[in-house]
């Protein structure tokens, strides 16, 4: 008998990801948790230089100023709750100095730049169509910092809003880096503080504009981690404590699916390797002096050298 549903995933066959290939993961926190893997795995990877961004408003703007070169000022930022803070990155980059703020976003925005334009893959998780606009300025925000929401408006951006923020996306990427694949998910954490069906409303906005604006012919594509969050992974033990992330059991499958879908079997091999040190470094042996160990890590050492003669980026 079979018990679970199963997503019908095909193999890549052109622009696969391997050792060599450069990726830069932008968007909602999925992407934090594919980037962490893509970190133990020592791939030549960045993630979300601005820190998390929920919804494909805050990623075009990101994207926009990144690909014009655009500098931050002081016009820029703003003071609350006794630190600086800019309306269109996460608070993860805010600062108790002004200075530190904009050091950090210009630096950011410039090696983003070269991010881009070297990435052979760029992966793009949505996780909301729900914005908010501050009543002031009458600008989408990326992150409200804890201001009172009754400065802002709250929204809900349409399916055709949604693809023309796709396609400014998609295009600004390509104008530096028509190469590029372009890899797009919808995140499976559900943000359901807005709501349960204000939550599927958003999600079903995302995936509509995801496939309008989607084509593989101008390597633009989909990977389905939402679906299988959803069917194949349909069960409560599948999420953390709070039921709304995906736990590391639910990340690690769909991990398994996407490097089924997008790596080459050479990187898959790698990978393996990779594992076999990263867990070696981990052990913690009941005697540390003995012959065995020593043994043991003499022979891991020689496999990390064997690895970084053929890829001198890797960092353990």
């Amino acid at each position: 008998m079979v018990f679970q549903t199963h997503i019908p995933l095909k193999k890549q066959k052109h622009h696969l990801i391997n050792y060599n290939s450069k990726l830069l993961l932008l968007g909602s926190c999925f992407s934090e948790n594919i980037g962490n893997k893509l970190s133990y795995y020592k791939f030549q990877s960045e993630q979300n230089p601005f820190g998390i961004l929920f919804h494909p408003k805050a990623i075009e703007t990101f994207i926009t100023k990144t690909t014009n070169k655009e500098k931050y000022t002081e016009n820029d930022v703003f003071f609350h709750n006794e630190r600086w803070h800019s309306f269109d990155a996460h608070s993860v980059l805010s600062s108790s100095s002004k200075e530190e703020l904009l050091t950090s976003l210009n630096n950011n925005i410039t090696s983003a730049f070269q991010q881009l334009k070297s990435a052979s893959h760029v992966i793009i998780t949505l996780g909301t169509a729900w914005v908010y606009r501050e009543i002031a300025t009458d600008i989408i925000v990326a992150n409200c910092h804890k201001i009172p929401q009754k400065k802002f408006l709250k929204e809900l951006l349409t399916v055709e809003e949604v693809s023309e923020s796709l396609e400014a996306i998609n295009s600004l990427i390509k104008s530096i880096n028509p190469e590029t694949t372009i890899i797009y998910t919808l995140s499976p954490i559900r943000h359901i503080k807005d709501g349960f069906v204000e939550n599927q409303r958003s999600k079903a906005h995302l995936l509509s504009a995801i496939h309008q604006t989607n084509e593989p012919r101008n390597n633009t594509h989909y990977f389905p981690s939402y679906e299988i969050m959803m069917d194949e992974l349909r069960d409560y033990r599948f999420y953390a404590e709070d039921m709304i992330h995906p736990n590391q059991t639910a990340i690690n499958y769909i991990w398994e699916k996407f490097s089924e879908v997008w790596f080459s079997e050479e990187a898959i091999e790698t990978m393996k390797e990779v594992e076999t040190i990263q867990k070696g470094f981990a052990h913690k042996p009941f005697n540390p002096n003995s012959e065995a160990h020593l043994l043991f890590l003499k022979k891991l050492q020689q496999k990390k050298e064997t690895l970084l003669q053929a890829f001198p980026f890797m960092n353990f």
